[in-house]
């Protein structure tokens, strides 16, 4: 054999194992009985029972629900008649927009959040600037870039609307005070917004299988990628430091190093956030909470000061179908590029983050997001009839 034939056949060999070394990987292990439990508290399973919110009267009432659902598809609800709560939080998109920032009267400062187990976080908002779901509902609907209503043109409408004022009065007695009835809507959108929840996924599937050893049941339900983005998920690429949990979040704020939205300073953040719900009228020490001993530990010990400038609200990875783009400002348009973010962190990015690079590979990033793509699932909730209200209710 020539000397160019023996150096073809190396190069080739050399390819071969290239390729073997790159694809290749050792057989999936077995789950220990540590990782068990792990996986165990990040199922929905795990989730506990809905906290009460003494703040809020009628939170858990059926009939504020049904009340606060009517409003939350109202288009009548703004001072152009053309928008409502689900503008921007659309059931049909796991209550999100597909936007980049909201869009209402104007264009909003942020992404929009999903709506969805918000009841089990202290904090509303990406920057934690409401302490409950009631006082984060009527923020928009004053906000000039939103609903831009009056709190005048609302209680009008309740008054005016007949079967608004039926309910209104069964709950609350008969709209008067301006306020009261502004106060009293925010409350009945919490509580439809309490019901919105989110339903088993793949994943917990998954883990019910495993539990149950049900071998043939496992490999039915997730492929051998997905299996070992999961265990990317809870070891190497330390996801749970902050997406743990039955709702996959901390519900607490951190600076992940996400880049300026173009054209903008960098964002206030939870630095302001805090701040602002110190001082806003609605918050868990007002006024208008109905709890006539108020205990609020989250807003009497929120912390303060330099520490959270750049930090956001950790976000649920549930429902992640449907809810691009990403980040606060949707400055990231797929789940690769969030993941290309992580793997390729560096002290170049904005702020004193708390990132450091994963330094995953190509084949294992794809692993990663087949995983959290296993995430999806339907929303439950009291929205049934969001078709036929948001098409009736106003102009």
């Amino acid at each position: 054999m020539s000397k160019t034939a023996v150096s073809l056949v190396a190069f080739a060999g050399a390819i071969v194992v290239s390729l073997v070394w790159q694809f290749w990987q050792p057989p999936v292990p077995q789950w220990s009985e540590v990782e068990l439990k792990m996986l165990q508290s990040l199922t929905l399973d795990s989730l506990p029972d809905l906290p009460p919110d003494p703040s809020n009267a009628v939170a858990d009432n059926p009939r504020a629900a049904e009340f606060g659902s009517l409003l939350f598809f109202d288009r009548r609800l703004s001072a152009n008649g053309g928008i409502s709560c689900s503008t921007c939080h659309q059931a049909e998109r796991r209550f999100t927009d597909g936007l980049q920032k909201g869009q209402g009267i104007g264009t909003t400062a942020r992404h929009t959040p999903s709506i969805v187990g918000t009841a089990y976080s202290p904090w509303q908002y990406w920057d934690g600037r409401r302490d409950s779901q009631w006082a984060q509902a009527l923020a928009p609907l004053e906000h000039p870039d939103e609903h831009a209503a009056s709190r005048a043109q609302i209680a009008a409408l309740v008054a005016e609307d007949e079967s608004y004022r039926e309910i209104y009065t069964s709950l609350f007695g008969p709209p008067v005070d301006v306020n009261t009835v502004f106060v009293n809507v925010g409350k009945s959108i919490a509580a439809f917004e309490r019901t919105v929840m989110p339903t088993a996924s793949r994943f917990d599937e998954y883990v019910a299988a495993v539990i149950d050893g049900d071998i043939g049941q496992q490999q039915e339900l997730y492929s051998e990628d997905e299996v070992r983005g999961l265990r990317l998920f809870v070891g190497k690429a330390n996801c749970i430091q902050c997406h743990n949990g039955p709702l996959l979040t901390n519900h607490e704020f951190h600076n992940t190093g996400v880049i300026s939205f173009p054209g903008e300073v960098p964002d206030k953040s939870r630095v302001q956030g805090v701040r602002d719900v110190m001082d806003d009228e609605f918050n868990c020490l007002g006024p208008y909470s109905d709890d006539p001993e108020p205990d609020c530990p989250e807003l009497t010990f929120a912390l303060t000061g330099a520490t959270l400038i750049g930090a956001f609200k950790t976000p649920s990875l549930r429902n992640l179908k449907d809810t691009a783009p990403f980040m606060h400002k949707g400055q990231l348009a797929t789940l690769a590029a969030v993941l290309e973010h992580y793997n390729n962190a560096s002290d170049a990015m904005i702020g004193h983050n708390e990132i450091k690079p994963l330094d995953l590979s190509s084949r294992e990033m794809d692993q990663l997001e087949q995983f959290l793509n296993t995430l999806a699932a339907p929303v439950s909730g009291a929205f049934d009839q969001s078709s036929t209200v948001g098409a009736s209710a106003g102009p």
